[in-house]
């Protein structure tokens, strides 16, 4: 089957990974259009518009999207492009798995955590305004509706992957109002599943109890601000951002990216480690019912990590973006079916 898919490549080594992860892609035996559009501050300098209309149409027309990372400025400047895409698409939940990969040593060996993040409301609503001068006033939005529907998500997806329990995580004990509601919306839709354990942690124990012993979670289920707080713990807990990946879905659409920055001093020196990315498209691979060359794909990635031959500088080693795809690539060619 044909998959027709919307390209961003992105900002600073968003091109170098992109590029690596579909030149592996398209030798992995899967028909694909690439429908290659970009956003992002690059975009912003040559047309004024760091999100063209062209590319949510683009991700509508597809209904899925393969994303590199995007530099979002720092207190001025354009609001954040991915959370644009998110709310624009209304691709409510945040998927992010994060566990240990072969041959990478971190303190922690038994880390494999799901976190799902609601990924439309909260802080990041971006209702802010300045009341007077030195006071600024931000509208923390948290609504039923949406709680409940990453709540159902959360559940649905624990289920489905033979996950044992969801807890969420929250500020209940002093935003009573805002986190309560959540909380009260993710217990109506919990009482639904009885074969699911579920229970409840305040955000800032939940940290404290993630880098102390992260095998006592399975999936996590968190608002927005927390759930980008809580999922780049959990990628420090195994490599770092540059080692897992990350999936926005919607009812209809998805948009799978890398959530590491930009990284503009390695820019067009090949020494960005594409995991991350590679990763992401093998969720999208599933995502699209390809789960045998998905599953092909990551054990070539698997055997070349736990050698060790070929890494990239972030891993400790001296090999390229192009090298270390071009070594799963080889291996993927050696395992694949006879």
């Amino acid at each position: 089957m044909k998959h027709c898919i919307t390209l961003i490549e992105g900002d600073g080594i968003g091109p170098e990974v992109t590029d690596a992860v579909v030149r592996l892609l398209d030798r992995s035996g899967l028909e694909i259009d690439w429908d290659r559009e970009n956003a992002g501050t690059a975009t912003a300098k040559r047309s004024g518009q760091p999100l063209p209309k062209r590319v949510l149409d683009s991700i509508i027309r597809n209904h899925v999207a393969l994303k590199g990372p995007i530099e979002t400025p720092i207190g001025t400047g354009f609001a954040s492009v991915n959370v644009e895409i998110r709310r624009s698409l209304n691709l409510y939940a945040n998927l992010r798995p994060v566990c240990n990969l072969p041959g990478i040593k971190t303190p922690f060996t038994n880390v494999d955590l799901i976190v799902v993040r609601e990924n439309t409301e909260d802080l990041y609503s971006g209702l802010e305004h300045e009341v007077v001068a030195g006071v600024v006033e931000s509208l923390k939005i948290i609504t039923a509706k949406a709680s409940t529907r990453i709540a159902q998500f959360a559940f649905s997806y624990a289920q489905s992957n033979s996950r044992n329990r969801v807890t969420a995580v929250h500020k209940a004990n002093i935003m009573k109002l805002g986190d309560g509601l959540f909380l009260e919306s993710v217990r109506s839709v919990g009482r639904k599943f009885k074969n699911i354990d579920y229970d409840e942690q305040i955000v800032d124990a939940a940290c404290m109890h993630l880098v102390m012993n992260p095998s006592k979670f399975d999936v996590l289920l968190l608002p927005n601000l927390y759930g980008d707080i809580v999922s780049d713990l959990c990628a420090g807990l195994v490599g770092g951002l540059g080692l897992v990946p990350s999936a926005n879905l919607g009812d209809d659409l998805a948009a799978f990216e890398a959530v590491h920055g930009t990284a503009p001093d390695i820019a067009g020196m090949q020494r960005a480690n594409p995991t991350a990315l590679l990763l992401s498209a093998l969720l999208m691979l599933h995502h699209l019912n390809e789960n045998a060359i998905a599953a092909h794909i990551l054990t070539a990635l698997n055997t070349v990590l736990r050698s060790g031959k070929v890494r990239t500088p972030d891993l400790g080693g001296t090999a390229t973006t192009g090298e270390f795809i071009d070594a799963i690539s080889q291996e993927m060619e050696l395992k694949a079916p006879r």
